[in-house]
């Protein structure tokens, strides 16, 4: 859709948009709220400053829409076309490095209380195993912080995707 398109939405319409590029029902509703932009820059700098103040109930509701990386199951089925484009690679690296991924992610999960978020587009498969190997041990403040980062990523490049600029 283009920029003009996404403007002239219902705010319930622009609210859901929004909310396909991050589960969480606020940020979207706050974002939707400062319609019209007149740029997508300026929607991908309110998005991100919105997304920046928010709390932990909220960055944990932005978790829970994704799919666990290297939940092949998961994968093909609830996010099949998202998290299949986004975690593509994943699909294509060895069973080992996919169990692996698995188990870290469940390993993590039990510690940190959410999944394990990465900004997974142009990464493979044994990047992802690396980058969760090295946070796996960081304190859960800390972790809610880097996965909250990360998902301003997920969802700057999702916006971008949502919005057509040609």
């Amino acid at each position: 859709m283009t920029l003009s398109e996404f403007n002239a939405l219902s705010k319930e319409d622009a609210i859901a948009a929004l909310y396909g590029c991050c589960h969480c029902q606020s940020w979207a509703k706050h974002v939707a709220e400062r319609r019209p932009f007149v740029s997508l820059e300026k929607l991908l700098t309110t998005a991100n400053c919105f997304w920046t103040g928010v709390e932990e109930e909220q960055i944990l509701e932005a978790f829970s829409g994704h799919a666990r990386i290297g939940d092949i199951e998961l994968l093909r089925s609830r996010y099949a076309g998202r998290a299949t484009q986004e975690q593509g690679q994943v699909l294509q690296a060895s069973e080992a490095v996919i169990q692996e991924l698995h188990r870290l992610n469940k390993e993590y999960e039990e510690k940190h209380g959410f999944i394990f978020i990465v900004c997974a587009s142009g990464k493979s498969a044994e990047e992802m195993l690396r980058l969760l190997r090295a946070r796996i041990d960081n304190p859960r403040a800390l972790e809610l912080q880097n996965g909250a980062r990360e998902q301003g990523e997920i969802t700057r490049l999702r916006i971008a995707k949502l919005i057509d600029i040609n």
